[in-house]
């Protein structure tokens, strides 16, 4: 397979993004998924056919993403038709394609999707992305872009129910830690991934309570 081909198509549809979901967002989540695949599968190759797709729908999952996409369908008419020219069979297309249009946190607020072995990998190394200081940097970032507040003690953290909700409700950045971020740990598919959560989880909940901390001295 033409990984290759599938890295120059998403550095070329996310060479405008500024939120957090660039290339090197989707290059880092490729990596950790692999990773993590690898870690967890002593007997599989890093050339096996597996480990490809898992980073080609890492690398592509952000480039039909809502958030930074405005025309989803089309983009997935683009890729479909990339996979079979870069040599992935029907099964693997649909794997890929399934994975990335069923594996954001917004599309499984109300309904768990079950995505196939690779396809939780890449969802796995996604949400580890929001975790940490990598995550501490993009939920800043995102917030910045969309004019949301740091913090507001006026404004009380919501419970997500919907993806509509989750979308258009008032927010400001410390809420989402408390909103969402605090709570992917417990949606962690793979062994390998829980246990790197719970570090970054830890990381995140420290830099919140000195954040908290600074702003009631």
């Amino acid at each position: 397979m033409d990984i290759a081909a599938v890295i120059r198509f998403t550095k070329e549809h996310l060479k405008n993004e500024k939120t957090g979901h660039d290339f090197y967002h989707g290059e880092r989540v490729a990596h950790l998924a692999s990773k993590m695949y690898l870690a967890d599968h002593e007997s599989a190759h890093e050339d096996s056919r597996e480990v490809a797709i898992i980073k080609t729908a890492a690398y592509l999952h952000d480039t039909i993403d809502e958030k930074v996409c405005a025309d989803s369908e089309k983009v997935v008419k683009e890729i479909d038709e990339l996979l079979t020219q870069v040599g992935f069979n029907d099964l693997e297309v649909w794997d890929i394609l399934y994975t990335i249009q069923h594996m954001s946190f917004s599309a499984n607020i109300e309904h768990h999707y079950h995505l196939p072995l690779s396809g939780q990998y890449v969802q796995d190394a996604d949400r580890l992305e929001s975790l940490g200081a990598i995550g501490i940097a993009r939920a800043f970032t995102y917030g910045g872009k969309h004019g949301n507040k740091i913090y507001d003690p006026k404004i009380k953290p919501d419970k997500l129910v919907s993806h509509d909700q989750y979308r258009t409700h008032v927010e400001t950045t410390i809420n989402h830690f408390y909103e969402k971020l605090f709570h992917l740990i417990n949606y962690m598919n793979t062994p390998a991934a829980k246990k790197e959560a719970q570090r970054r989880t830890d990381y995140m909940k420290n830099f919140v309570q000195e954040f908290m901390d600074e702003w009631n001295v």
